[in-house]
């Protein structure tokens, strides 16, 4: 159970990045060289099965200009 709401959000995440590298016009290999990383990580994560860090969703969400992590302010 808890893989399978794991896996939801992860798929979710990978949906609202496909949805932003569209309307960027962005391709798996150019925001691999944003954030660092292999084209093919890149391609895993886009698959929603790919268990994300903390680190790696700040990355996605720099590159991206999207918000994938609450924040909180204080």
């Amino acid at each position: 159970m808890k893989n399978r709401s794991w896996l939801r959000y992860s798929q979710r995440i990978a949906m609202m990045m496909l949805d932003k590298m569209e309307e960027m016009n962005m391709s798996q290999k150019q925001l691999s060289e944003l954030m660092g990383c292999s084209q093919q990580y890149v391609s895993k994560v886009l698959k929603g099965q790919e268990n994300l860090s903390h680190e790696t969703m700040s990355k996605i969400e720099a590159c991206l200009g999207i918000q994938i992590l609450p924040t909180s302010e204080v």
